[in-house]
């Protein structure tokens, strides 16, 4: 896989990502009714491409690890979600907060590659892995509240996932050596 293919899929999973989380804070009540399929089915797009793009070029890019261990982790729990959905409805906001942990420190660390290799605005990726932790965190801390707000929030995480696979494809072309 070349780099821009790989800038194309990363902006392309970035922009349907954030389409996704416009569509859940603009219809809320909706929500509620196909959340699992739609996080399952989110995560799992998410976490593959991650995949194939570790495969096709971990030998050039630097902290390409945490990527597959991000998708790996991803495509696990997004078919938990799909596998089980009326256990996921009940346990949504445990689910999407291991999620948002689980991306947001692998975000969080592979920033600092970027920092390494000179990159500017290596700070926004960092910025977004804290931000995606600490909501990933408020989400197993207060599971009623995040539960009454979970179309809010998922719509939320969903704009900051898609910036960051956006921000990703963006600065591609200084991640591959």
């Amino acid at each position: 896989m070349n780099k821009t293919l790989s800038r194309i899929l990363w902006i392309a999973v970035g922009v349907l990502l954030v389409i996704a989380g416009a569509a859940c804070m603009l219809n809320p009540g909706a929500v509620l009714t196909w959340m699992t399929v739609f996080l399952g089915v989110a995560m799992l797009v998410s976490g593959v491409i991650d995949i194939v793009i570790f495969a096709a070029g971990h030998k050039f890019m630097l902290g390409s690890g945490w990527m597959l261990l991000d998708g790996i982790l991803t495509v696990v729990l997004s078919l938990f979600v799909l596998g089980n959905k009326a256990f996921t409805a009940m346990t949504l906001p445990f689910i999407f907060g291991m999620w948002l942990i689980f991306t947001g420190i692998s975000k969080f660390v592979s920033s600092f590659d970027l920092k390494y290799l000179g990159v500017r605005g290596w700070g926004w990726f960092t910025a977004l892995g804290v931000l995606l932790t600490v909501v990933g965190f408020i989400s197993f801390s207060t599971p009623i509240v995040s539960a009454v707000a979970l179309s809010v929030t998922v719509g939320v995480i969903l704009i900051l996932e898609g910036t960051s696979y956006i921000l990703r494809g963006c600065f591609s072309n200084r991640i591959w050596n």
